[in-house]
């Protein structure tokens, strides 16, 4: 049984960690690639426009190499013909390259590639001059090369993983099976054991134990996670708040998968227990959907059309109602009708919904709610907990939350409100908060003034 439960519960970690590496390292290594082609632009304006042809040489390949820090330059003719670069002599047509193809066709390009001449990874940008094209290559790591250099600090974690999957192991079902086997033995000394009373009040003051030691292990794993120092990089805080919100349920899920494989449970015990790890697994589950959306937000491009913002609010409303209900708490809504946005009804959703649920979630018990919606803007204030003027900036960084009492409690994983900033900076709206502790919040976006236009209306 030991074997068992230490070989799934450092399967379950190890393949989590490893999708977690993978995940984390293709997402940083999207947002460096994104990052460059702002740096690359940057570069390009330091090329002195007023060159002719004529003055596009090596040198002047070299010297604005040296000034943008060592980055490879290449002239170019606008049919994509080899003129000069600051490393090579190469003859020969780049017209075929992706970068050099997009820049003669709509002025500039971008490319991430093996250079074929370097034999090294390279982000390019081309742009279209009067009379001929510039590209410009910085060197750069690719996804595999990031992959590969993670690997030890992979293989670390895991070994760290199966240390404290074993010693968990080894103590938890040391624990709990030592007192079954000395009931085994005194029974082995008795020809006949009998179900009396007071042995069946000894097993269920066992089972009990166990399960306060395993309540007593998850409430010192939150609070150590709780007190950890965030990075001050966004990508090691991005790592440690996804881990601290993975862990939970991960634990959890551990902790009574060993009371199940335990086999000291009562059916109705059983039954909870196989309800809580459902539970924590579609808590789970959504946590990873979350992460997908809101990492998926930027790459997203879809068109925008006409959407009906106060049908749509009624809608939230309306399936919000019992949840506003079960906190008692008194809605006062004045949506006026026809406000059309130029928008998508899923973003427009999630805005209403994520701001409506945050006035719920951190509102009193017979507090109120108040929310207003005009085409020139949407409002909602609340009679909550309010935020204090020290996390007032960061009420929308991804995983902040105001009351840390309320994280996981009502499913929430501070991404709500990160999510509707994205989602208004992607509209171009106007978000804003004003907040007075221990009084209520309000949270307001602002539209802009709408052009008409006939496409279809949903």
């Amino acid at each position: 049984m030991k074997k068992r439960i230490l070989w799934t519960s450092f399967a379950i970690t190890a393949v989590a960690l490893i999708v977690f590496s993978v995940l984390t390292t293709q997402i940083y290594y999207n947002n460096s690639v994104e990052y460059a082609r702002f740096y690359l632009r940057g570069y390009m304006s330091v090329f002195d426009e007023t060159r002719t042809v004529e003055e596009l040489d090596a040198a002047y390949a070299r010297e604005l190499s040296d000034s943008l820090n060592g980055a490879r330059v290449t002239f170019l003719t606008t049919d994509g013909t080899f003129i000069a670069d600051s490393e090579d002599e190469e003859d020969g047509s780049r017209a075929l390259r992706p970068e050099v193809a997009d820049a003669i066709e709509s002025g500039e390009g971008f490319d991430v590639r093996t250079s074929p001449t370097m034999g090294e990874d390279f982000l390019y940008y081309c742009r279209q001059f009067d009379g001929y094209l510039v590209l410009i290559a910085e060197r750069t790591q690719s996804l595999w090369s990031i992959i590969l250099s993670s690997l030890p600090a992979v293989a670390g974690f895991l070994v760290a993983d199966a240390a404290v999957c074993l010693l968990v192991t080894y103590l938890a079902t040391g624990y709990i099976l030592r007192p079954l086997e000395e009931l085994g033995k005194q029974a082995s000394y008795r020809k006949k054991v009998k179900a009396t009373v007071p042995e069946l009040e000894q097993f269920a003051a066992i089972v009990n134990k166990m399960n306060e030691d395993a309540e007593q292990r998850v409430r010192e794993i939150d609070e150590e996670r709780e007190q950890v120092i965030k990075a001050k990089s966004s990508k090691d805080e991005f790592i440690a708040n996804v881990t601290h919100e993975m862990n939970t349920p991960l634990t959890s899920i551990h902790g009574f998968a060993e009371l199940l494989a335990s086999n000291t449970l009562d059916e109705e015990r059983q039954k909870k227990a196989l309800a809580t790890v459902l539970r924590q697994s579609e808590r789970l589950q959504s946590l990873v959907a979350s992460i997908i959306n809101y990492s998926e937000i930027d790459s997203e491009d879809l068109p925008t059309y006409e959407v009906d913002a106060s049908h749509i609010l009624r809608e939230t409303l309306a399936a919000l109602s019992p949840e506003i209900r079960e906190h008692k708490l008194v809605l006062l809504s004045e949506v006026k009708d026809n406000v059309i946005l130029d928008s998508r009804q899923e973003r427009v959703t999630e805005i209403f919904g994520n701001i409506i649920r945050n006035a719920i979630r951190y509102n009193r018990e017979g507090g109120s709610i108040s929310v207003l919606l005009t085409p020139e803007e949407f409002k909602v204030s609340d009679t909550g907990i309010g935020i204090s003027e020290e996390n007032l900036g960061r009420i929308f960084d991804r995983f902040f939350t105001v009351d840390k009492s309320h994280n996981g409690k009502n499913g929430g994983f501070g991404l709500g409100l990160s999510v509707v900033r994205k989602l208004c900076k992607k509209q171009g709206w106007q978000l804003s908060v004003e907040s007075k502790e221990g009084v209520g919040s309000t949270f307001r976006v602002g539209f802009p003034r709408r052009e008409k236009r006939s496409p279809e209306k949903l």
